[in-house]
């Protein structure tokens, strides 16, 4: 028997709440791989005023309101398609709000131009929704027709007449953001095992070309709850929820070095990229501070911030002039980053609208480079961010 408990002894699982705070329902298939989770409440205390006679401190006033803080960080893994969302899936609905748009592919009548796609039957598809062909996910940026669409870049293999397209799962932004729970168990059983209820995913960060493609979640929730102080009413239970029983649990993570970068207005693919981070802030704020509660009640969403830092090597040709022009002159550019390089390990990320920043020179290194620092994304109506897994 070890005197500790091993970190390595955790397992993650997230889920979809129905209600906010109603801890959802767990399952062995809700299970996912995460690097950390970390997950902290503390008490909201007011600062005492009154004359006490003394400098020394006399204790809080009965029971102060609760602030619960999380993060979650995990690598890219697997996915095997179908209707089932991938492991992080509620966290990335959290995050944009929108249920997903499932895609099961079609059949290819023909291609025009290189992105003009033409069906056999109706697509049904949606501006912003990804679309699959081999190892290469798109995503649709105009609807010509019932049966045609255009997708944001050319295949590298364009699909030919008779086709199969491939299935996806695109996730997309809402007015409103449902909360998720988060469940973190340990080995052993008799170790000290916590629920997340309630959590409000306010920010969601992606990492590109890091030596995993990376994933993080983080923002406020409603309570921490955990086994051993457990009370009944407690994320609307009557018990604390067990671990499911485990199954096997066999998972791929994506290299971070593999994936394409398509940028600028034509759009062009870049082969000199560096490191990206995508970031969506959500501007949460949790109801909280009303008179007569003692934990959030639900979630208050702000303006929506999807903003991208990038680096890239100059070179002295048409594309990269293009992004600095468009820098210069403030105009926005099509954005598209693949992740991943064959089916059941891709996603997708799509900003139809993103105006760059100037980039900064960094001559530190042999080779030139600039960053681009800010560059935030812009729609109409909640249509400036896409995810998809493919």
């Amino acid at each position: 028997m070890s005197c500790y408990i091993s970190s390595n002894e955790n397992r993650f699982y997230a889920g979809l709440e129905t209600h906010y705070g109603t801890v959802a329902n767990v399952a062995a298939a809700s299970r996912l791989s995460a690097v950390s989770l970390t997950a902290k409440q503390s008490p909201d205390r007011a600062v005492r005023r009154d004359k006490t006679g003394s400098r020394t401190y006399i204790g809080d006033a009965g029971v102060p309101r609760k602030k619960t803080d999380w993060e979650l960080k995990t690598y890219m893994t697997g996915w095997n398609g179908g209707s089932t969302p991938p492991p992080y899936g509620p966290l990335f609905q959290g995050a944009l709000g929108a249920a997903p748009w499932i895609s099961n592919g079609g059949t290819i009548d023909s291609v025009l131009n290189g992105n003009h796609l033409h069906f056999t039957a109706v697509h049904g598809l949606a501006v912003g929704q990804a679309v699959r062909f081999g190892g290469e996910i798109r995503f649709v940026s105009a609807i010509a027709d019932p049966q045609s669409i255009v997708v944001n870049a050319p295949f590298t293999l364009p699909p030919a007449s008779g086709g199969a397209m491939g299935s996806t799962m695109t996730y997309h932004p809402a007015m409103d953001n449902p909360s998720v729970s988060i469940f973190d168990y340990w080995g052993p059983n008799t170790a000290v095992q916590r629920v997340i209820s309630g959590a409000a995913v306010n920010k969601l960060k992606i990492s590109v070309n890091a030596d995993y493609h990376e994933f993080s979640f983080s923002g406020g929730a409603k309570d921490l709850i955990d086994n051993t102080s457990f009370s009944a009413g407690q994320g609307q239970l009557t018990d604390f929820p067990p671990e499911p029983l485990l199954a096997d649990f066999n998972y791929s993570i994506i290299p971070g070095h593999l994936g394409q970068v398509w940028l600028g207005t034509s759009p062009n693919q870049f082969f000199t990229l560096t490191k990206a981070e995508i970031e969506l802030d959500n501007g949460m704020d949790l109801r909280v501070r009303e008179f007569g509660t003692n934990g959030a009640q639900c979630i208050v969403a702000g303006q929506r911030s999807v903003s991208m830092n990038f680096s890239l090597y100059e070179q002295d040709d048409a594309a990269t002039k293009e992004l600095y022009q468009a820098a210069r002159q403030r105009s926005p550019i099509s954005v598209m980053f693949q992740l991943g390089q064959q089916s059941g390990q891709l996603a997708g990320v799509y900003m139809q609208n993103v105006v760059p920043e100037l980039p900064e020179f960094d001559d530190s290194e042999v080779r030139l480079q600039w960053k681009f620092t800010g560059c935030r994304a812009q729609g109409t109506v909640d249509d400036e961010f896409y995810v998809a897994f493919a």
